[in-house]
């Protein structure tokens, strides 16, 4: 015991900076979710899918046991006339052994079709998940910093409500912070979601994991837990990719690995904005964990943020994306169309989403007075909706936790640069 809380003082000290740290209000409760009785060292959990290609899920999940990576599928329960078969890893970290990861990509699948799925063994439960629409309108649910508290219940609840067809995640998602057994936790969380919809996710600060000579490699956990479609995008690294789904062009940057002109990231960025068709994908968001606009006292000037701004600002404003989502301060802010700290019509929403629910409480202190290029701003935990209706406009709420699924604290309307005459795109830089 003495020897796993040093391991996690020298994890929080050596890679998350406590010099950094600021005050915050008490967080709620942590859960931790154990193997429920009903399973046995054979039975699927930590279950979520994940889009890859325009008709593809990826299907993931864990055994303590050795089991097929295989998944049976179709359109009606209890009857599977498709079946794939996948792959297969562990990991270690430090004494701790993962179970079995178990891949597998189904498909091809119709658009906006329930299917009912088992993972593994015959005697598995049955799970199903509903696929993207082929076009628009799409809904997305937009969350960061999730971690696993009673406040992060309180964010899956209300999202669970809102009828989404996909879940975007900037970053942290267990906060296991090294402790691996948080990791296993999360997935059995999160399970009854994300196994419905596909969540789509980049990484942040507290999926780094990586200890000074004892254990060197960075997100060791997130990368064997969490594959992302990469290799699709053209990426080298399941830390940044891209991907269309009805409409909509999303890009997942990677805040904690290189982002420098020349580095493989900004290289891959260029590429990628560069096959951007905009009469297929109209519109363009990003995510990133670290935001580059920020009015919080919380991670002010940090490499991440400041660093990643200066090297990648121009490639998005010339690409006209519509929308860069960020995680990591612990509440709510949205800045209205800004480029180089000034509003410019042309340039995207920033958006901080950061307020799913974490360990750590939240990120109450401001700037004052409020910078006028800052629209909306609250310390409080809750998500967004992101609906885009068409080619042209689009419609996004943020939604307090305290408020009922009907009411929204912050609603704008906002219409695809691509639409806009005024604000025809460049190349990327």
């Amino acid at each position: 015991m003495a020897v796993r809380w040093v391991l996690l003082v020298l994890t929080y000290a050596m890679v998350f900076d406590l010099a950094n740290s600021y005050d915050r209000p008490p967080a709620s409760k942590s859960l931790f979710v154990s193997l429920s009785r009903d399973l046995d060292s054979t039975s699927p959990q930590q279950v979520h899918i994940s889009l890859v290609g325009k008709d593809k899920m990826r299907v993931s999940w864990i055994t303590e046991s050795p089991t097929p990576a295989t998944v049976k599928y179709g359109t009606s329960p209890r009857s599977y006339e498709l079946s794939a078969n996948g792959s297969t890893t562990s990991y270690h970290y430090l004494l701790y052994q993962s179970g079995e990861i178990h891949d597998v990509v189904i498909g091809p699948l119709k658009p906006n079709t329930v299917y009912y799925y088992r993972c593994g063994l015959d005697s598995s439960p049955e799970f199903n998940f509903k696929t993207p629409p082929a076009q628009f309108p799409i809904r997305f649910a937009i969350s960061g910093d999730l971690g696993q508290t009673e406040w992060t219940s309180s964010t899956i609840q209300h999202i669970a409500k809102s009828n989404y067809d996909m879940l975007l995640l900037p970053g942290d998602l267990s906060y296991a912070n090294g402790d691996q057994k948080l990791w296993d936790s999360f997935g059995r969380f999160v399970q009854p979601q994300a196994s419905q919809r596909p969540w789509m996710v980049t990484q942040g600060n507290h999926e780094i994991e990586k200890i000074p000579i004892i254990h060197r490699h960075k997100f060791t956990s997130y990368n064997a837990r969490w594959r992302m479609p990469f290799e699709e995008s053209g990426s080298d690294s399941n830390l940044y990719y891209s991907f269309d789904v009805s409409g909509v062009h999303v890009i997942m940057l990677g805040s904690y690995t290189d982002f420098e002109p020349g580095s493989a990231q900004y290289r891959w960025l260029q590429t990628d904005l560069r096959k951007v068709n905009r009469s297929v994908t109209p519109w363009v968001i990003v995510l990133i964990h670290a935001p580059w606009y920020n009015s919080n006292t919380a991670h002010q000037g940090e490499r991440e943020s400041v660093g990643m701004k200066a090297a990648m600002e121009d490639l998005l404003y010339g690409a006209r994306v519509d929308f860069v989502f960020a995680g990591h301060v612990h509440a709510y802010e949205r800045f209205t169309r800004i480029y180089k700290e000034k509003p410019n019509n042309c340039g995207p929403v920033h958006i901080t989403i950061g307020d799913g629910g974490n360990r750590e409480g939240l990120a109450s202190e401001y700037i004052d007075p409020k910078p006028n290029v800052s629209v909306f701003r609250e310390a409080s935990f809750g998500h967004g909706q992101l609906e885009v209706l068409n080619a042209t406009h689009a419609i996004w709420t943020w939604h307090r936790n305290d408020d009922n699924e009907a009411t929204s604290s912050d609603t704008v309307w906002l219409r695809s640069l691509a639409s806009d005459p005024a604000c025809k795109a460049g190349p990327a830089q």
